[in-house]
């Protein structure tokens, strides 16, 4: 229950709105079945039936409606197309609600992914992430339509009671005792498929997961002959997926399969009880008898709803508990200052580590604006984390990194990133044209920006030559183009916002010495405008930049060679 509370409670101008229609649209079936039961005591000819029959005949006489046989049919027919139309209103609604539900759970968890610091996205498995964003969020926004089905069963159930009350409260007692008993007594079937759902979702995280690794390293583990292991790794968790929702679909039979005869038992009871116990008027034992079924059927239905709920209501606190970590987890971003880079960046005594493993003791750097700066040494040395301070994606436990002579904690943050064109090593291509990989959907950005950036990234003269030019699809991950052609894609697309500051981790490891000479006259170009710092060890970057610092021992030493030249 409480999952079916908590979707209230996050989304209450619309479950409001759900249940105000579902209540209107229970009061006009049940002002409608009130009407039945002077009817068929008209039918049978007992005019003068003292309960409620009696009373509904003395209500419509006293609003000038003569209780014809016409006439109540009429009101009863009335009766049930207003229900009908507030009904279809309502599920019109829950259509929507359905739809914003799986929006609004998928934009929350994005939001606080996007949000989060850089250490904790780097924890986050992407197959786990994506199946959280796609299958969590659809199974939790049907888990919202099963919670607003349990709440229209249960008011339906709540308008079939109080007429049923009127005519024989034993009566209606009696039944609603044994239904609840009922509910109780299969509730273990609930339990069961509550466990299997939850089943599903730990396994398929665990299966999109490793899925998505697998699919990434696919090439390799096909040119080993290893992807055999991965078949049987991936063909072992979908049988455990195939068990659980098994589980879940045998709980869900076997709940229907022992509904139905208990429900024609409990329904000839409660014709035996009115009959020769209570020994109510035909017509009387007649509504009864429709009502106590109705009302019967509908516990039932209920719990069949909410079984289904508790099918899908692991997606859903599985996707908040996502949403809560990474929020837990947000980048602080107290900085307000406007950046500018007209005069340098300075790291001073920059100390930084990573649990008990010290990375930088004390790391002195100086760039200069319109240089280019390579940072080489072994690995371990913090090259990456290098690169990750000067973005602010991670913050030194001492020491400050300035911006013109500014501290990059006093920055407004995102501002500062707007600054910087990022190539990192692994030169990813979307499965799109190469006009998308260079914009990825900016909205300030257009084709005459790519052209320039590509220009810039000395790529213009491969992509024009193209016949679909900048329409050409790169394939996945870019396996449609060479590895220089890749690089200078992602070069462009670095360029492409016009940043101030142009950062590249390794970015001409996988290339050829053709490619990379190329790469290299690019930068020597770009760095006439804009300022360069590239992670590399390759001599052809490092003969090419104005400056060498080589990392050691948790601190900068400039290559003298290369200084003396500078």
């Amino acid at each position: 229950m409480r999952t079916l509370f908590t979707y209230i409670m996050v989304f209450p101008r619309r479950s409001a709105f759900v249940l105000v229609a579902l209540l209107a649209a229970g009061i006009a079936e049940g002002l409608s079945l009130t009407a039945l039961l002077p009817l068929l005591s008209i039918a049978v000819g007992e005019v003068n039936d003292p309960g409620i029959g009696q009373f509904m005949v003395e209500v419509l006489q006293s609003i000038g409606i003569e209780p014809t046989i016409d006439m109540i049919l009429l009101i009863i027919v009335g009766g049930m197309f207003v229900k009908g139309l507030i009904l279809l209103l309502a599920s019109r609604q829950v259509g929507y609600t359905v739809a914003h539900v799986a929006t609004a759970l998928r934009l929350d968890l994005i939001e606080a992914l996007l949000a989060s610091r850089w250490e904790y996205y780097l924890r986050q498995p992407i197959g786990s992430l994506a199946n959280s964003v796609a299958t969590e969020a659809y199974r939790a926004a049907n888990g919202f339509e099963h919670s607003v089905n349990v709440l229209a069963l249960s008011v339906q159930v709540l308008v079939y009671a109080v007429v049923a009350l009127f005519i024989s409260w034993q009566a209606t007692l009696a039944s609603l005792l044994i239904g609840l008993a009922l509910l109780m007594i299969l509730h273990r079937l609930v339990r069961a498929t509550r466990r299997a759902g939850a089943k599903q979702t730990h396994l398929l995280r665990h299966l999109l997961t490793y899925l998505s690794d697998v699919l990434s390293s696919v090439k390799s583990l096909k040119a080993m002959a290893r992807d055999n292991v991965a078949d049987a790794i991936l063909h072992d968790q979908t049988q455990q997926l195939e068990k659980a929702t098994r589980r879940e679909v045998m709980n869900g039979a076997a709940l229907m399969a022992l509904q139905e005869p208990i429900l024609a038992a409990l329904t000839a009871s409660g014709l035996y009880l009115a009959l020769v116990i209570w020994q109510l008027s035909l017509p009387e034992v007649m509504v009864m008898v429709f009502l106590l079924t109705r009302i019967l059927g509908l516990l039932n239905k209920t719990q069949r709803r909410y079984q289904q709920l508790t099918v899908q209501e692991s997606a859903y606190w599985a996707l908040r508990q996502a949403a809560e970590d990474a929020r837990a987890a947000a980048e602080s971003t107290t900085g307000t200052r406007v950046p500018t880079l007209t005069k340098g960046i300075h790291l001073h005594h920059v100390t930084f580590d990573y649990d008990k493993k010290s990375i930088f003791t004390d790391l002195n750097i100086t760039i200069p604006i319109q240089s280019f700066t390579t940072v080489m040494g072994p690995s371990g040395a913090g090259k990456s984390t290098f690169l990750d301070l000067l973005c602010g994606l991670t913050e030194p436990k001492s020491g400050e990194i300035l911006i013109d002579g500014i501290s990059l904690h006093d920055i407004n943050l995102r501002q500062w990133r707007h600054m910087i064109g990022y190539v990192s090593q692994d030169t990813i291509l979307l499965h799109d044209t190469i006009l998308n990989n260079i914009l990825v959907g900016e909205p300030t950005l257009d084709a005459t920006d790519a052209e320039r950036a590509l220009h810039q990234a000395g790529a213009w003269g491969f992509v024009s030559a193209l016949p679909e030019g900048l329409q050409t699809v790169v394939g996945e991950r870019g396996g449609l183009l060479s590895g220089g052609q890749r690089q200078r894609i992602a070069i462009a697309r670095a360029l492409a916002h016009r940043p101030s500051f142009l950062i590249l981790d390794e970015p001409t490891s996988a290339l050829d010495p053709e490619s990379e000479q190329t790469i290299c006259e690019t930068l020597k170009k770009l760095s006439k405008e804009l300022t360069i710092i590239a992670v590399s060890h390759q001599p052809a970057v490092i003969n090419a930049a104005d400056r060498v610092f080589v990392l050691s021992n948790g601190e900068a030493e400039p290559q003298l060679q290369t200084l003396s030249g500078a």
